[in-house]
């Protein structure tokens, strides 16, 4: 099968197409034929191993146990192992197979209890490929800063892929959304449900006061020290990604000091998602409540197009693959 592989840390260009072969069926496995996939944050990172402590698992000299990305996907089952009962060949499906990855190819597989699951009616493969990293994500950090009715909470980075579901689940918990982005996005936030939103080219978000109970940076370029400014004492701040390790020590310090004057709590780490969280979304997008934002769709032949864009810093939503 056709696959984007890498061998060797480095630019885009590291990625390129090779046949590869395809993954043998266990008996509790469902193999997918792959429609779409996207190209995710973890991915470049993985990609280009920068920061270097990523090679601590990812492979010192070079890519280890994989040299395929990609994180989440859409597409069609193409056979089911004979223990398999919850789906059956040709089920439309999207699902995600988190930092094992292996999504830029043809085919994947993965057990019944995976995170997959029968894809909505009313969403495309190329949305639906576009669901779990930046769903899962930003429902696992909501719910860690215990977002609920009434709280007013920012997000800085609302158009990216992390973003664009931070606000509207922050929206469906009923809390009041200021959003963070550019001026060429400021539309795109509105129409996801964000009750105010600040153009970062035009105004500083950290000069509003004292007046968020949580501060959510999706990308991690906020600055700790920034948005501490605009959060209520004893607040939540929540962060997701670094620039670099320097910055990343020096706010963890800065988070630790916080915390221990009381002057706010600090959110980070991990993102995990369940099946439950899946069949969550999956609820959602049914009643048209969730909507994912694709960028631009690349075919697999361009994948390393697809991980410049998405390496850029300035897609809008999501940046997805055609891989038929």
């Amino acid at each position: 099968m056709r696959a984007a592989v890498y061998h060797r840390y480095g630019p885009p260009e590291v990625v390129h197409i090779e046949d590869i072969p395809k993954p043998v069926l266990k008996d509790n496995e469902v193999l997918v034929r792959v429609h779409t996939t996207s190209v995710c944050a973890a991915d470049w990172r993985l990609r280009k191993a920068n920061p270097f402590f990523i090679r601590l698992f990812a492979g010192l000299w070079k890519p280890g146990k994989t040299p395929v990305l990609g994180m989440e996907f859409s597409g069609t089952v193409e056979s089911v192992g004979k223990a398999v009962t919850r789906f059956h060949t040709g089920d439309q499906v999207f699902g995600g197979t988190g930092f094992t990855f292996g999504c830029h190819a043809e085919y994947v597989s993965l057990a019944e209890d995976a995170r997959l699951a029968l894809k909505p009616a009313n969403m495309t493969f190329e949305q639906g490929a576009a669901v779990l990293f930046g769903a899962f994500t930003a429902l696992h950090f909501l719910k860690k800063a215990n977002v609920h009715a009434g709280q007013r909470v920012l997000i800085y980075g609302a158009s990216g892929s992390v973003g664009v579901f931070a606000v509207q689940l922050a929206k469906h918990f009923g809390a009041y959304v200021a959003a963070v982005c550019s001026t060429t996005n400021l539309e795109l936030v509105k129409s996801l449900g964000a009750d105010e939103v600040i153009d970062y080219t035009k105004q500083d978000f950290s000069q509003a006061g004292r007046v968020y109970d949580v501060v959510f940076d999706t990308v991690g370029r906020s600055g700790f020290a920034r948005s501490l400014r605009c959060l209520k004492r004893g607040g939540t701040f929540v962060q997701v990604g670094f620039v670099n390790l320097r910055t990343a020590l020096r706010e963890a310090l800065q988070a630790r000091w916080a915390s221990l004057t009381g002057a706010a709590t600090t959110v980070s780490g991990t993102a995990k998602g369940t099946n439950a969280d899946l069949a969550f979304f999956r609820e959602l997008i049914e009643a048209d409540k969730l909507h994912t934002v694709v960028d631009r769709c690349y075919p697999l032949a361009q994948i390393a197009e697809a991980h410049r864009l998405a390496e850029g810093g300035h897609k809008r939503g999501h940046v997805v693959v055609r891989v038929i």
